[in-house]
């Protein structure tokens, strides 16, 4: 898609959203569900920009994010910083664990870095729930039970009135899709689509392929491990249910309804499948049975997603009129 129209698509998917609290801002229920499709936009956005874009097949995004929202109330609870800065110190954490997972990812390719990168997300729970975690703070296999809210200028931020929260969320969002938009457009973006169509010949030009993954890589976890220190002090409580495979499977349904590569289908995608996800929660273990069968149906049905299918739907006008 070109870069206009990205950019107008992004500028009318953010005009609709910011709208909604006028229409649903007394239903509680509903205003969670929109911060919580905020909050996996971003998550989703960062998976589809190192996989989608660059080609790198990580499937550590969620340990980031987990990384992130134990770093935010930690670092809060432990050091006394208030939580507006706790969240971006969460994210250079998330960021120093990316480029570290990045470091040995950069001699792997395709499917091994999906093996390294996984590999991450389950070793993740027992360190948070062993001596180490409890060391550190994380509460072993009990969580973390209580985070200082968000508190900016002196106003606390309170699930109990999520209509300041939905608004801080969305700008936190707006800015991340920004910040994604701009490298796609940039000559990052331009250095990642050669290395992922072909990595050896965009060498041959000149293109670093260990710069540019590891920035990508450090880009992502920080972009990722921040909003996961915002989920943290808007839910108020941690564990490590979040390394569970329900929320793995959930993500994947985001990046494949929006279209991987389809900037920003993932945006799309994440609103549509949070919201399915809530409805679908009262069926409890079949949840996840019914998401990873939709990944499946959808790959099939519609490989490159609804922004995918937008296109082509133009590309056909556009020649009809053209011819």
């Amino acid at each position: 898609m070109e870069h206009k129209r990205i950019a107008i698509l992004l500028t009318c998917i953010w005009a609709i959203v910011a709208i909604l609290p006028l229409f649903f801002g007394s239903t509680h229920f509903i205003m969670h569900i929109l911060i919580m499709c905020l909050i996996w936009s971003v998550v989703a956005s960062c998976w589809d920009l190192i996989m989608g874009f660059a080609g790198i097949f990580s499937f550590g995004q969620v340990a980031f994010f987990v990384i992130g929202a134990y770093s935010s109330a930690i670092v809060s609870a432990r050091f006394g910083i208030p939580p507006i800065f706790a969240v971006f110190i969460a994210g250079g954490i998330a960021a120093i664990f990316g480029i570290l997972v990045g470091l040995p990812c950069l001699k792997l390719k395709g499917a091994y870095i999906a093996l390294v990168t996984f590999a991450v997300h389950m070793i993740l729970e027992p360190v948070l729930k062993g001596d180490i975690g409890k060391a550190l703070g994380t509460g072993g296999s009990r969580g973390i039970l209580t985070i200082a809210p968000m508190n900016i200028f002196g106003y606390t931020f309170s699930s109990s009135n999520p209509v300041p929260y939905f608004y801080l969320i969305l700008l936190v969002a707006i800015i991340c899709s920004a910040i994604i938009f701009l490298v796609i457009r940039s000559h990052w973006g331009t250095a990642f689509l050669a290395l992922k169509d072909s990595e050896e010949f965009a060498t041959c030009l000149g293109v670093s392929a260990f710069k540019y993954k590891l920035m990508v890589f450090a880009l992502t976890s920080f972009l990722t491990g921040m909003i996961g220190g915002f989920y943290a002090h808007y839910v108020s409580m941690l564990s490590t249910r979040m390394l569970g495979i329900d929320l793995f499977v959930t993500l994947m349904v985001v990046l494949v309804i929006g279209g991987v590569g389809k900037f920003p289908g993932a945006i799309i995608g994440a609103f549509i499948t949070i919201a399915l996800n809530e409805i679908l929660s009262p069926i409890g273990a079949y949840r996840p049975i019914i998401m990873g069968a939709m990944v499946v149906i959808l790959v099939l049905v519609l490989p490159d997603g609804i922004v995918g299918l937008v296109e082509k739907i133009f590309s056909k006008k556009k020649h009809r009129f053209t011819h």
